[in-house]
């Protein structure tokens, strides 16, 4: 049986107004305590983006049942609603964070007059997060859309948003996240020669062994997601979006690597 498994993109958690707009960017508390519940009622596990790697490599056999929990811009809500409900059931998540942007506001808000403009974490509380068994990814290092951007840009974007997070955390930066969803061949190739491991996209679906790492597709969780919506996304199969069948084969292409063999593994 094919490898798969749902790794869930959040943004905000906490109480927010009701909204019709940007509504993958909002995850209310209430929910949000709920949904871990669910996960850990009905046995799905919570394993590491370092586990989920593994697993997709055939290097270890994925629980039948598991998701990736990660959480885009490293907003300052994260430690206070999210941080104790993942604790309270020992999970663990990724937690994106720009690297210039730390302790500050998160300035791609203000596009939107009206919406509230949330804080991100400062440095402190992404040590703190991280001494509670979170791990820390970039989100590059002004949360620019990369496919926009020159080359030369895309990788000091990249690297140094690594290199500047490392130096704060005193641990190894692997895991990436574009930031809108936004990349094309140079930034998979500036991810690399930065050195990322991983690199999550809002490329829609499950991921298999068919995905090259540095293009893993997620499965956002919206404001509007009651429990029944949550577990439809995550148990059911369903069929994937041209744009992320495009890119399993493509990724592997531009990076001139061979995909692994696709099924075997449980």
């Amino acid at each position: 049986m094919t490898a798969r498994l749902s790794i869930l993109m959040y943004h905000q958690v906490g109480r927010f107004a009701p909204m019709r707009e940007h509504r993958a960017n909002y995850c209310d508390s209430g929910r949000f305590a709920r949904q871990m519940a669910f996960l850990a009622h009905t046995g799905i596990q919570v394993i590491s983006l370092d586990q989920a790697l593994a697993g997709l490599r055939g290097e270890r056999p994925l629980p039948a049942r598991a998701v990736v929990l990660t959480f885009d811009d490293a907003y300052e809500n994260f430690a206070e609603h999210a941080l104790p409900v993942l604790t309270r059931h020992g999970f663990q998540a990724t937690v994106y964070a720009i690297s210039n942007w730390i302790g500050r506001r998160a300035q791609w808000f203000d596009k939107d007059p009206g919406r509230p403009v949330p804080r991100l974490m400062d440095a402190g509380r992404l040590r703190e997060i991280q001494a509670a068994g979170m791990s820390i990814g970039s989100h590059t290092a002004h949360h620019l859309k990369l496919a926009s951007l020159p080359p030369e840009v895309q990788h000091e974007e990249l690297s140094t948003s690594k290199a500047t997070l490392e130096d704060l955390l005193g641990n190894p930066v692997r895991h990436l996240c574009y930031p809108f969803g936004s990349f094309d061949a140079q930034t998979l190739r500036a991810a690399r020669a930065s050195g990322y491991v991983s690199a999550t996209t809002c490329l829609r679906g499950a991921a298999t062994p068919a995905d090259h790492p540095l293009v893993l597709p997620r499965k956002a969780i919206s404001f509007g997601d009651n429990l029944l919506g949550y577990g439809w996304k995550i148990l059911l199969k369903h069929a994937p979006k041209p744009a992320l069948i495009q890119w399993r084969q493509r990724a592997w292409e531009v990076l001139a690597e061979t995909p692994p063999a696709v099924g075997g593994i449980d």
